[in-house]
């Protein structure tokens, strides 16, 4: 059966119906997740909206699993890219040829880098930035263990999901030499059962215990979300930062800042997380947001560990394509002008301070945390066992779905709603998004 059909009258392609490419995919594609017990079936897009096969229109709080920064479609980089096809721009050269768009990206991205971060390189996706990271630190220092932490997640690629802090992400085969785990930054459920006024950055330290009991003494670098995505949007208290960056120069790492979710403004006045906290970085890395939903994603990182790939052949066969690299740096632009990082910090803050009201009436919600437009909400079925309420927070995934709101999930149990919506979010749109949720906690409550 052919999934798609030519229109006897006008001879253009149909959407193939909902059943039979549903059944398609379980039959020929990869048995991976799919969102909602009734996947979408999304098929138009439109700045904060997103439409599905019915014509049903949504309010996108996920923006594409935080992919989105600038809006669906932006009418800016559409008239780029439509300029680039009509010009006949090539759409291909590798990284063996010279593209001015490469190059302006590559100067956009050194401009907003945390001090000392000069040196730039693009890729796909950030699975593959983060193991050009790896693989950076490790020629530049020599040795090759990487420090994690634990719920932590890096891409879906080998060397990165060796390095993933949970259990459901990992294969029977992954390999995980020279991977390490320290304790997790989790204030709301802190391993050492601290609270803020009598921490004493416990887990900070634990990274020192870490290599002084599961290396040999020295370590190639470690790898710390600025906040842990798909752990839940875990935020480490801003000292956190300071400490561990310390430890790792000392036992002679070098220090991987992964801001693939967190970077292209979404949680700070700066472009970048780490500029925004003065994380002494050696390496950052980025993704999702810095193309706005193309396929792209980078490494910044100092001279000496760049020129210690000298010697060396280092090829990526579509990194830094000039459509690829126009479409990051027309959203930076777009970042800028519009003022989208601030929005979101005024936004963030506006779902921050509507969920914390909420919580009054819905003992469910155990947490809300992260920065600017990365946040999230840990349900609970007990605030006092803090049992995880994971039924629940799927309950509230779909039911939000059918209000036509998109939220996402994550968490090692998959207990916490995130929200991560396109950076242009209006004030009317946020305050749809709370009462929705409000509305939708009280049926999952009351059911």
């Amino acid at each position: 059966m052919k999934l798609f059909e030519e229109s006897a009258s006008s001879g253009a392609t149909q959407a193939p119906g909902y059943d039979a490419m549903l059944a398609s995919r379980k039959k020929n594609y990869l048995p991976l997740a799919l969102y909602h017990d009734k996947p979408l079936h999304l098929v138009k897009a439109k700045g904060l909206y997103v439409w599905d096969g019915d014509g049903r229109q949504y309010l996108d709080c996920i923006g594409g699993i935080v992919c989105i920064s600038a809006g669906h479609n932006h009418p800016k980089i559409k008239a780029k890219l439509m300029q680039m096809l009509e010009d006949d721009e090539i759409q291909h050269t590798s990284t063996l040829y010279l593209s001015r768009h490469l190059v302006e990206l590559t100067e956009a991205m050194v401009e907003r880098a945390p001090e000392g971060l000069d040196r730039a390189s693009f890729t796909n996706s950030g699975s593959e930035a983060n193991e050009l990271a790896f693989m950076a630190a490790r020629q530049a220092t020599g040795e090759n263990i990487i420090i994690n932490l634990r719920h932590s997640y890096h891409g879906g690629t080998a060397a990165t999901l060796a390095q993933c802090g949970h259990h459901t992400w990992r294969f029977r085969s992954q390999p995980v030499t020279n991977a390490v785990s320290a304790m997790e930054p989790y204030c709301y459920r802190c391993p050492f059962n601290q609270k803020p006024d009598s921490c004493n950055l416990e887990c900070a330290k634990n990274v020192e215990t870490t290599i002084q009991t599961a290396t040999h003494g020295a370590i190639a670098g470690m790898i710390v979300e600025p906040v842990m995505g798909v752990g839940g949007f875990i935020t480490p208290p801003d000292a956190y930062f300071e400490e561990v960056t310390e430890i790792v120069h000392r036992y002679g790492g070098k220090y991987i800042s992964d801001e693939v979710q967190t970077g292209a403004g979404r949680c700070g006045h700066e472009f970048l997380l780490s500029k925004e906290l003065g994380i002494d970085c050696d390496m950052v890395t980025m993704a999702k947001g810095l193309g706005n939903g193309t396929a792209i994603g980078g490494v910044l990182m100092k001279s000496d560990i760049a020129d210690s790939l000298q010697g060396k052949m280092y090829f990526n066969t579509f990194a830094g394509d000039p459509m690829q690299a126009a479409q990051a740096k027309a959203t930076m632009d777009i970042i800028a002008e519009e003022k989208l990082s601030e929005n979101a910090l005024a936004m963030g803050q506006r779902i921050v301070d509507g969920i914390q009201q909420m919580m009054a009436n819905h003992p469910t919600i155990g947490d809300v945390r992260g920065r600017g437009l990365l946040l999230g909400m840990e349900l609970v079925k007990d605030r006092k066992s803090k049992e995880h309420a994971v039924a629940e927070a799927q309950k509230v995934m779909d039911r939000c779905k059918d209000h036509g709101v998109l939220l996402g999930k994550g968490g090692l149990k998959g207990n916490v709603v995130r929200i991560a919506p396109p950076m242009a979010i209006n004030a009317e749109q946020v305050d749809h998004m709370l009462e929705v949720l409000d509305r939708v906690l009280t049926e999952v409550e009351n059911a």
